[in-house]
């Protein structure tokens, strides 16, 4: 097993189970894919097992699927690449011809964080309808042990608990006489443990007899959907709609387990830059060999640690006990605020947060001390003993709304005004005051955060393996907790499985918390979070509510608009006051308001601190201004659209409401390019007939503009720096402050190397971020990571390439390592750091432009909705890798669908956060990516601000998932005319199935409300 098989979520990465049954023989031979981290050991009796490993390598051979979902650029931050290919691989070895609906059926129980799933379909489907020669692994003798094997029964005794797999249904029977109180495990997706109750010789009946269907208990749900479908085919579509929607509610229920971009003519051959070349780690990531901190072998003498948090939302610690704890088998010892050798807190800009609660808890899931044990489940259990006494503090609150009655607000409270607001409402034909709420969003990363603090012998140094976006920040706080010097803490970071801004703050904490436990006890210390700790302790995107004022004429044109914006905060402040400012320096998205006015308010809550998301604020504050005017377009009964254009930037230079000056050309130019390859206003008139013959399924289409601010609004941030070596073979090492997570910013920095220094790309290395080598690095975020690490690396290489031009000169004969030799016998430092800033006094360094449009289905009576079509035209500048690039619109704005329709976090009333884990809280899945997903690049977008004209693209497509909640919108008040209603109704994101339910209204939704 890869490291990453160990985590209890059923997605990491899947297994092949080979149960070869004497009787079916090879047919059966390979059947089944299962979920490693599902799949107990003892279940595997009498099964041969492959894994990622056993089909392939870099070393070797690289299997036919490995190398093609590389190749299609389907492999981001890779710690789910694995899994969907074993998923391929298991289909391909039971059906060498698949069918492009076989695909999506076997993927739909892989998740993916990072790629959108477009390009993982793009690679697998070339395996459709074409007979490839594969490697699969054949195993004679195994069949040969299978067919000698009988039926027993199997007894395991652990340390814990007894495992027994009965030889048939009679063995069975009496065992449970025996156990009455023993539970069977068969599905195993809530407990966790067991994939099927595989009792040889039994039969699974599945009946049907006149008008009902009987199905045994222990029959898989592949063969019910088989016979369903069988069903289908025989009785036609008129008689077996109930059988069709039971399979559309199966497929819900579980998965089976090109880009061409011209380059220019003048460009030479041998120069990458502007290329769509394969992400620098994508074999690696397709092979399982990509090391992440986890796969790190253990260090002797190594412990775990895990944490213990607070079971109450708002009280005072009377007491901790740990002596139950500490007595159990393998704990070392119990750490809390007292064993902290330095300060008890990481400070963020002034803004102090304790690292172990000490008097007083303030949410629930605040870590109050930490158990410590020689292995990762005797830390676990140990910490679930822990018991804490506490004494309850009033009041205790947990939403925006609760936190404005209580006037519960972090400073500082923002403004931002442009023009005189109470003029424009004066001029204005109509004045709406309405609110936008929109909800927050858990990260999920497929990677949990984690790391592996090291202790040193000598000079009180600490190594730290660790999954930080942030490794100078992680160092810092490090040294202050353990009261060090930094120059003692070293922090490594090879890759990240996954970020998206949550793992710049909390990541810090719990390095600081393991370090504290390796300095304690002066063994090396591994921290992982559970899927459900993770999602407890670290917390996302902040809900933000909007309560807006608005004056506009009888057009559509706004005059004035005043907005306030009330985000959740939590417990603490983090970096909640930064991402309100963004929100507030994006609430003009691409209008131009006249009179406009920005308040933001940070509440103080009860819950845990919300964080850094992928676009950090910018999703909420443009979110809500294209609120306003669609609900504008809806009081004026005109299109949404265009109500948006007429009230777009478009003049040469504009200056927006925070006084910076740019152009909108390209943004304009997105806009209509998206709606003429959208087909914008042919499709509108499809969607008025389509609304006019369906009275319970209705369609809604929306597109809007995008302006996005890159760069860090705190200006010493936008800085990068890099360290460039020559070695006398010709082979180039570099070291960046960037961190690599998905995003591709290794593969941008060789590419960039490449051309300056005239080598092949396969002769430069990075092999990883390390505080050792760049110091002071900023995080990777806010876009602006390749900006910064591609000017650095540029700066580090021409200033090798000025050293190096006399010899070149001299020489011109000369090979690369020729030339590298004697520049080394000449004394010249093969050696240079490079550095780069952004100096200039606005807010952002430029702006990302784009448009985005799309259409969806609704279903009025369940709720449901399906992703048609969505076209995004997107300005990324010259890109230096197109399909890295168009990697991260898909991805993007997948993650978008989830913000705006699928993903909802849910508390109980006493705080606690009910959906932790992929059982209760659902990110978007190959099924909820429309079937149309076209992705352009505007073309001749010139940007003399970055690197080779370039653009920051990770943060900005976010924001187009909106577009599905405003079609939503749009198809719900199609519904609602149908019935009389008006068009104007209060709408929250996300659009989840209940919210588009009750929004329809009808006789059903009053009677639910009556009985409410």
């Amino acid at each position: 097993n890869d490291g990453q098989f160990i985590f209890s979520c059923c997605f990491y990465v899947k297994i092949v189970e080979k149960n070869a049954d004497p009787e079916e023989m090879l047919l059966a031979y390979l059947r089944r894919k299962v979920n490693a981290c599902l799949q107990p050991i003892c279940s595997l009796h009498g099964a041969a097992v492959v894994t990622i490993e056993g089909i392939g390598s870099t070393k070797t051979k690289l299997h036919p699927v490995q190398e093609r979902i590389a190749k299609a650029h389907g492999s981001q931050c890779g710690f789910c690449t694995p899994g969907m290919v074993m998923s391929m691989y298991t289909l391909l070895r039971n059906n060498p011809q698949p069918t492009m609906e076989d695909i999506r059926e076997t993927l739909g129980g892989n998740l993916c964080r990072c790629t959108g799933y477009r390009p993982i379909i793009d690679g697998f489907k070339t395996f459709c309808d074409v007979r490839t020669a594969t490697n699969f692994c054949y195993m004679p003798s195994f069949l040969q042990i299978m067919r000698k094997q009988k039926a027993e029964q199997l007894c395991f005794q652990g340390e814990k608990a007894r495992w027994i797999s009965p030889a048939d249904l009679k063995d069975l029977i009496k065992l449970k006489a025996e156990y009455s109180n023993a539970p069977l495990l068969v599905g195993n997706t809530t407990i966790g443990w067991f994939q099927e109750m595989n009792l040889k010789g039994t039969v699974h009946p599945l009946v049907i007899y006149g008008g009902s269907v009987t199905v045994g208990a222990g029959c898989s749900l592949s063969v019910l959907k088989d016979i369903l479908l069988r069903g289908t085919e025989e009785l036609g579509p008129e008689k077996s709609r109930v059988y069709q929607a039971l399979v559309q509610t199966l497929q819900c229920l579980a998965g089976k387990q090109i880009r061409n971009m011209l380059v220019p003519e003048t460009q030479s051959s041998s120069d990458p830059v502007g290329r769509p070349n394969v992400h620098q780690a994508a074999l690696q990531q397709a092979t399982g060999e990509a090391v992440y901190y986890d796969d790190i072998p253990s260090v002797k003498g190594e412990l775990f640690v895990s944490m213990v948090t607070s079971t109450r939302a708002h009280a005072k610690i009377i007491f901790i006990d740990a002596s139950v704890a500490l007595a159990m088998s393998g704990v070392i010892t119990f750490i809390s605020a007292k064993d902290v050798p330095g300060q008890n807190r990481r400070l963020w800009f002034n803004n102090p947060e304790e690292l172990f609660a000490e008097e007083e808890v303030i949410c629930v899931g605040q870590i109050i001390g930490a158990i410590v044990a020689e292995t990762r489940e005797q830390a676990k259990r140990a910490a679930e003993q822990v018991a804490i006494t506490y004494q309850d503090i009033q009041p205790a609150f947990f939403t925006i709304e609760e936190a404005i009655e209580h006037q519960s607000f972090f400073d500082p409270k923002r403004k931002l005004e442009r023009g005189n607001v109470e003029e424009g409402f004066e001029k204005a034909d109509h004045i709406l005051e309405d609110e936008l709420y929109m909800g927050g969003q858990e990260h999920f990363y497929m990677e949990t955060q984690g790391l592996i603090a090291i202790p040193k012998a000598e000079a009180g140094e600490m190594e730290l393996y660790v999954a930080s976006q942030h490794a100078a920040y992680t160092q810092e706080v490090v040294g202050i907790t353990l009261g060090i010097d930094s120059n003692k803490i070293t922090c490594h970071v090879k890759r990240l499985g996954g970020g998206f801004g949550g793992k710049v703050m909390k990541i810090a904490s719990l390095s600081a918390i393991a370090a504290t436990a390796a300095y304690k006890t002066d063994r090396a210390v591994r921290c992982v979070l559970e899927r459900g700790d993770d999602m407890l302790i670290t917390s996302g995107r902040s809900p933000f509510l909007g309560k807006y004022k608005v004056g506009y004429m009888n057009d559509g044109t706004i005059l004035a608009a005043d907005i306030t914006y009330y985000s959740n905060g939590g417990c603490t402040l983090d970096e909640s006051s930064f991402i309100m400012e963004k929100a507030l320096l994006h609430m003009d998205n691409g209008y131009k308001i006249p009179n406009l006015r920005g308040h933001g308010l940070v509440c103080k809550t009860n819950l845990p601190s919300y964080t850094a998301f992928r676009g950090f604020g910018g999703p909420q504050g443009l979110t809500i201004i294209e609120g306003v005017l669609h609900e504008v377009a809806a009081r004026c009964g005109l299109p949404a659209h265009q109500v948006r254009d007429i009230n777009m930037y478009k003049d040469e230079k504009c200056y927006t409401h925070h006084k910076q000056l740019f152009s909108p050309r390209d943004m304009v130019r997105c806009w209509n390019e998206c709606l003429e390859k959208s087909d914008y206003t042919h499709r509108c008139l499809s969607i008025e007939q389509f609304n006019a013959h369906n009275h319970w399924k209705k369609r809604g289409i929306s597109i809007v503009p995008l302006k996005f601010g890159i760069g860090f609004s705190k200006g010493f941030y936008n800085q990068g720096a890099a360290l460039v070596n020559i070695y006398k073979d010709g082979s180039v090492l570099i070291s960046h402050g960037g961190t690599e997570m998905g995003q591709g910013i290794n593969t941008k920095a060789i590419q960039i190397a490449s051309r300056i220094l005239k080598v092949p790309m396969s002769s430069i290395h990075i092999k990883e971020t390390c505080t050792g080598n760049v110091p002071n690095a900023a995080p990777s975020a806010a876009s602006f990571g390749t900006d910064a690490v591609g000017m650095s690396v540029k700066n580090g290489c021409e200033k090798l390439m000025r050293r190096l031009e006399p010899l070149i000169k001299k020489h011109p004969q000369y090979t690369w390592q020729q030339l590298v030799v004697e520049a080394y016998c000449q004394k010249i430092s093969l050696s240079a750091t490079g550095f780069f800033m952004y100096s200039e006094g606005n807010a952002y360094y430029y702006f990302t432009f784009g448009a985005c449009c799309s259409e969806v289905e609704i279903d009025c009576l369940t709720g449901d909705h399906k992703n048609i079509r969505t076209d995004i035209v997107m300005d990324v500048g010259r890109s230096i890798n197109p399909a890295l690039d168009v990697g991260q619109v898909e991805g993007g704005f997948v993650q978008g669908i989830g913000l705006y329709t699928i993903e909802e976090l849910q508390f109980s009333p006493e705080g606690v956060l009910l959906t932790r884990g992929p059982s209760q809280y659902k990110i978007p899945a190959l099924c909820d990516v429309p079937p149309q997903l076209n992705v352009h690049l505007l073309r001749n977008a010139d940007n003399p601000h970055a690197i080779y004209s370039s653009k920051g693209i990770g943060e900005p497509p976010v924001f187009f998932g909106c577009t599905l909640f405003f079609a939503i919108k749009e198809a719900i008040a199609a519904a609602r005319r149908e019935r009389g209603l008006s068009d104007s109704f209060p709408f929250s994101s996300p659009a989840t199935a209940e919210k588009i339910r009750m929004a329809c209204e009808d006789c059903f939704t009053r009677m639910v409300g009556e009985q409410c």
